[in-house]
């Protein structure tokens, strides 16, 4: 596993983006004050001293805010990281060539660190009820939305939602339809209100006067314990500052300090600025984004070219070409392999390959051969031509059903049970 630094923010807002790159110049500060005799910067040792403990305090200070948002104890433990990484520096600094007069310092500036934690500790107290999911009761035009093949249309009213301070999302009061499009088609739901957007996107025009009611109404429904009670083992959760997503060979978790990526390349960890990676991990191109209604079961979420669908009645997953739609027992699979499954029914149609089952009728083609099991009995065809007619009727047949499953109606046994049986029929005719 390998080890690096990443000098981003995970918010490149301007003050974050200010902070890491006084990070950066604090660094290079360091290793100049370091090699100052080879550098001959001897006579400016104090002046680099005072440098560096300004910039350890700035890049702290500017930081505050950057995963809950500015608090006041957020501002006071920046100030107590200050003060220790100083006291580290001047105490360390003795043995380098620093003044004693800084030196003696060292202690001090741990002293007020110890104080500013116990500070910051007791003044948390009054900031953790800032630090929950909660809707604010101002209210902005909506007049739909566009993120990039996935679009909102309709019109109402938009509150923003906050964690702490920072905004992470929107709850929409009006008339909405989402549409985004997959390799199966177009996928267009009415939405009924309210419903909730996690994204840090700006969606909302000019201000319009708020409904405190539905604030209200809609407080209760925004607690993460009632949106995910009955889903503990849900595969997608977000809210805003927490990110959860499991899918086909693909796992993404985001808390505020720590970012988990898997895929079958490899694998990633973020802590803070710290990154651990194994392999080469496919990493997502953009912020995981949901819509969700909140009094029904529809919820759509995206991450990268990742996009799952999830109703009441069926969900629908695609990675790029690929595409897996779930109902109940049925599973259809488009992609390299195109597979559907239902009980005791599956069809499946890959590279140089192809099957049917249906109850006791097992018919499968590969490399140029079919085998036959029906009725109890054994055939085997050893022919191009039957092996790529079983091919072609495997795909026509999921095409088929394809198109029943998506539209809610399940399989059509009795249609199945006709196709595969002129299947049977013209493969006797390879039989003799």
């Amino acid at each position: 596993m390998s080890f690096g630094w990443k000098y981003q923010a995970t918010h490149e807002g301007p003050r974050f983006k200010l902070a890491e790159y006084l990070k950066a110049l604090t660094a290079i500060l360091l290793i100049a004050w370091l090699f100052k005799g080879p550098l001959r910067l001897d006579a400016y040792n104090d002046q680099l001293v005072y440098a560096i403990v300004a910039l350890l305090f700035a890049f702290e200070v500017l930081s505050v805010g950057k995963w809950f948002g500015v608090t006041v104890s957020g501002v006071v433990f920046a100030l107590a990281k200050g003060f220790f990484w100083t006291s580290i520096f001047l105490f360390f600094g003795q043995w380098l060539g620093m003044s004693k007069n800084l030196h003696d310092y060292a202690g001090t500036a741990f002293a007020y660190a110890v104080v500013l934690v116990i500070a910051g500790l007791l003044l948390a107290k009054f900031d953790e009820r800032r630090l929950d999911v909660k809707v604010e009761g101002k209210a902005y035009e909506f007049n739909g939305a566009d993120f990039d093949g996935v679009k909102l249309e309709g019109n109402g009213k938009a509150y923003p939602v906050k964690f702490g301070r920072r905004k992470v999302g929107w709850v929409i009061d009006g008339e909405v339809t989402v549409r985004a499009g997959t390799p199966l088609g177009k996928i267009t739901k009415k939405l009924l209100s309210p419903v909730i957007v996690w994204t840090e996107e700006d969606i909302a025009g000019r201000k319009v006067p708020a409904d405190p009611d539905f604030v209200r109404r809609v407080s209760g429904l925004v607690n993460p314990d009632r949106l995910y009670r009955d889903k503990k083992r849900a595969s997608v959760v977000d809210l805003g500052f927490l990110k959860v997503y499991e899918g086909e060979g693909f796992e993404y978790v985001k808390l505020p300090f720590i970012e988990v990526i898997e895929t079958p390349g490899g694998e990633e960890v973020r802590i803070g600025p710290m990154r651990f990676r194994e392999g080469n991990p496919e990493m997502p191109p953009g912020d995981m984004l949901t819509i969700r209604e909140l009094r029904n079961g529809f919820q759509l979420t995206r991450v990268g070219d990742r996009l799952r669908i999830q109703t009441d009645e069926y969900s629908i997953e695609v990675d790029g070409e690929r595409v897996t739609y779930r109902s109940g027992n049925e599973v259809l699979s488009l992609g390299e392999t195109v597979s559907l499954r239902s009980g005791d029914v599956s069809v499946s149609v890959g590279r140089g390959r192809a099957k049917i089952r249906i109850e006791d009728v097992i018919i499968s083609a590969r490399e140029g051969r079919v085998r036959i099991r029906a009725g109890g009995r054994t055939y085997t065809v050893e022919d191009p031509d039957a092996y790529r007619l079983v091919r072609k009727k495997a795909k026509e047949i999921v095409e088929e059903q394809s198109a029943e499953l998506i539209e809610g109606l399940g399989i059509d046994r009795a249609l199945l049970n006709k196709r595969v049986k002129e299947l049977l029929d013209e493969l006797m005719g390879y039989i003799g």
